[in-house]
C-alpha cells in the first residue's frame, strides 16, 4: 500500500495554527511567571512537531501538559512554590514514566481495559472543556467574538478560503487597534541567533524528585486519558489509512520529553483536542505539524527575546474562538452509531466527569461499564 504523503499548502498551513488556543496561554505563563527560557520552549516544540509530522504523517499535535501548566500559572503545587528547575525535572520524570510504559507494553494493556463508552465519554468531556474555556476567553469581548465565530463558521461551511487566515488577520488588526504602541514595538524586533544551554547538568536530584511528585504524577491520569487513549482513537477514526498505536504514542511522549527537558523546556504530550483543532481548520497530513514546527524553530532561534511582543498579536478572544471550535470538533467525534441506553448514560456521565478531571472520568467510566454488564446499573 502506498503511504500517504505530507502536503504543504495553504490549507495545511491554516490548520497548523488550530492549536494556538492551548499553546500560547501556557507558554506565556511559563515565560512570564516562571521565567523559563523561550528559546528552550520553542526549540523543544519545533523539533518535536517536525518529528511527529514526519513519523505519523497526520496532523499529530504536540502540546503543553495542562495540569503542569495550570500549576505554573498559579506558581504553586500544594504548599510548595514551583521553580523552572522543578518543571524541567518533571519533564525528565515524565520521559522516564512514558518510555517505561511504552517499552514494557503496559501503555497498550492499560488502555485496553478502558471500555468504549468510557473512552467516548472522555473525548466528549474534553471537547466540552475546550468549548467552555473558549467561551471564558471570549467573554470580555463577546460582541466581537460572536461576530468572528459566526463568520468563521460560515467560512468553514461554504468557502474554500481558510478560515484560520481570516481569524489571524482579524486578531492582528484588533490587537493593533487596542494597543497603539504594538506597531512601534513590532518595528523594533530584530533577529538575533541564540541557542539554549544543555539543562540536565544544572539539575539537582531534588528538582527531579519534586518535579515528579508534585507535577509529573498528578499529570499522569490526564495524559493517559487525553494524550494516549483519546488521541489514538481520534487519529484512527479520522485517518484509518495512517493508524497509530498506544505503544507508539507512549514512546513518542517519552522521547519528546527527553528532548524538551534536555533543552530546558517544559513537559509536553500529544492531545486529542489539538488534533481536532488542526483538522477543523484544514489540516489533513503531517505537513501541518512540520510547517508549524519549522516556524517555531525559527522563532526560537532568532526571535526568542521578542516572544512577548509577538504574542500580543493574538488577543485572547481570537484564541477563544479557535479553542471553542476545536472543542466542538472533538465532541462531535465522540459518537457511537448503535449505543444502548445504558451506554449512552455512561458516555454522558463520563463526559461530565471529564470536564472536571479526566483521571476520575476514566475510573468512573470503567466502573460504570462493568457494573452495567453485571446488571448492577440500570437506567
Amino acid at each position: 500500500m502506498t503511504q500517504a504523503k505530507n502536503r504543504y499548502n495553504l490549507s495545511e498551513l491554516a490548520g497548523a495554527f488550530g492549536d494556538l488556543g492551548t499553546l500560547i496561554p501556557f507558554v506565556v505563563a511559563y515565560v512570564s511567571i516562571l521565567k523559563m527560557d523561550p528559546a528552550s520552549l520553542f526549540l523543544g516544540f519545533g523539533a518535536t512537531l517536525i518529528g511527529a509530522g514526519l513519523y505519523y504523517r497526520t496532523p499529530f499535535p504536540v502540546q503543553p501538559m495542562k495540569a503542569i501548566g495550570a500549576a505554573a500559572i498559579t506558581q504553586t503545587a500544594g504548599a510548595v512554590a514551583l521553580t523552572s528547575s522543578m518543571v524541567i525535572g518533571a519533564g525528565v520524570a515524565t520521559a522516564v514514566i512514558w518510555l517505561f510504559l511504552g517499552l514494557t507494553g503496559l501503555a497498550k494493556r492499560l488502555s485496553e481495559w478502558v471500555p468504549r463508552p468510557a473512552l467516548l465519554g472522555v473525548i466528549m468531556g474534553l471537547g466540552f472543556s475546550f468549548m467552555l474555556e473558549g467561551i471564558r476567553m471570549m467573554a470580555d469581548h463577546w460582541a466581537v467574538s460572536a461576530g468572528l465565530l459566526a463568520l468563521t463558521l460560515a467560512l468553514l461551511a461554504r468557502s474554500r478560503f481558510p478560515a484560520m487566515v481570516l481569524l489571524l488577520i482579524a486578531g492582528s488588526i484588533a490587537a493593533l487597534i487596542q494597543q497603539p504602541s504594538l506597531a512601534d514595538d513590532l518595528a523594533l524586533i530584530k533577529p538575533a541567533l541564540r541557542l539554549p544551554a544543555f539543562a540536565w547538568p544544572a539539575l539537582a536530584w531534588q528538582d527531579i524528585w519534586m518535579g515528579a511528585l508534585l507535577l509529573a504524577l498528578p499529570q499522569l491520569p490526564l495524559t493517559f486519558g487525553n494524550a494516549l487513549i483519546a488521541i489514538t482513537e481520534e487519529n484512527n477514526r479520522l485517518f484509518p489509512d495512517r493508524p497509530v498505536s498506544e505503544h507508539k504514542v507512549a514512546l513518542s511522549t517519552g522521547l519528546l520529553n527527553l528532548w524538551s527537558s534536555a533543552l530546558g523546556g517544559i513537559p509536553m504530550c500529544h492531545g486529542a483536542g489539538g488534533m481536532a483543532g488542526h483538522v477543523k481548520f484544514g489540516a489533513r497530513t503531517g505537513g501541518a505539524s512540520i510547517m508549524l514546527g519549522v516556524l517555531l524553530l525559527l522563532v526560537g532561534l532568532f526571535f526568542s527575546d521578542s516572544i512577548s511582543t509577538l504574542f500580543r498579536l493574538f488577543p485572547p478572544f481570537v484564541l477563544g474562538v479557535i479553542l471553542f471550535l476545536a472543542g466542538a470538533e472533538l465532541a462531535i467525534g465522540s459518537r457511537d452509531p448503535h449505543p444502548e441506553k445504558v451506554d449512552r448514560f455512561i458516555v454522558l456521565a463520563t463526559a461530565a466527569f471529564a470536564v472536571l478531571n479526566v483521571g476520575i472520568a476514566v475510573i468512573f467510566g470503567f466502573v460504570a461499564y462493568h457494573a452495567s454488564k453485571r446488571g448492577w446499573l440500570k437506567v
